[in-house]
């Protein structure tokens, strides 16, 4: 099935209402956590850092602020739950999801390890998935995800 454009009405296209979770890490910008157009739910970029705060589980930081170690699989599991919690506050589930971007900074370390957690989570519904590696992110992080979502069609009121 393709998408044609026109057959978004311009009220649809026009409708778009923000979302932000206090269940998931405050963005480091300003935009946010996630935006509505018609039934499609557009995540920004999601981090693992804990909600509420700027701990990055299985992170360990110099004075300077640069990263000393890390774990990956810590932060597969931080992030994907923050993602979740982006996704119910929308009102849209883990299985709604139908495109996942995820930057890595590490690829040669990092992607078997997360390559088998993200099996774990997406069992059951798997996503169109692209994987890149990054020199650096905003923070102090290892990982990060990119969604859209699709959202079921909503009644006529």
């Amino acid at each position: 099935m393709s998408i044609n454009s026109s057959e978004l009405s311009s009220s649809e296209l026009a409708e778009k209402q923000s979302f932000n979770s206090d269940k998931a890490p405050k963005p480091v910008g300003l935009y946010p956590h996630a935006k509505q157009v018609g039934n499609l739910l557009f995540l920004s970029g999601v981090g693992p850092r804990q909600a509420g705060s700027d701990k990055i589980p299985g992170v360990e930081l110099d004075a300077q602020g640069k990263i000393l170690s890390y774990d990956i699989e810590q932060q597969c599991h931080s992030v994907f739950n923050n993602i979740k919690s982006i996704l119910t506050d929308a009102g849209a589930t883990w299985d709604a999801l139908v495109d996942v971007t995820v930057f890595l900074t590490n690829m040669d370390d990092d992607f078997a390890t997360y390559n088998k957690i993200y099996a774990e989570y997406f069992a059951s519904n798997q996503p169109c998935r692209t994987t890149v590696e990054v020199n650096k992110l905003p923070t102090p992080i290892a990982i990060e995800l990119k969604c859209i979502a699709a959202l079921p069609d909503q009644p006529n009121t």
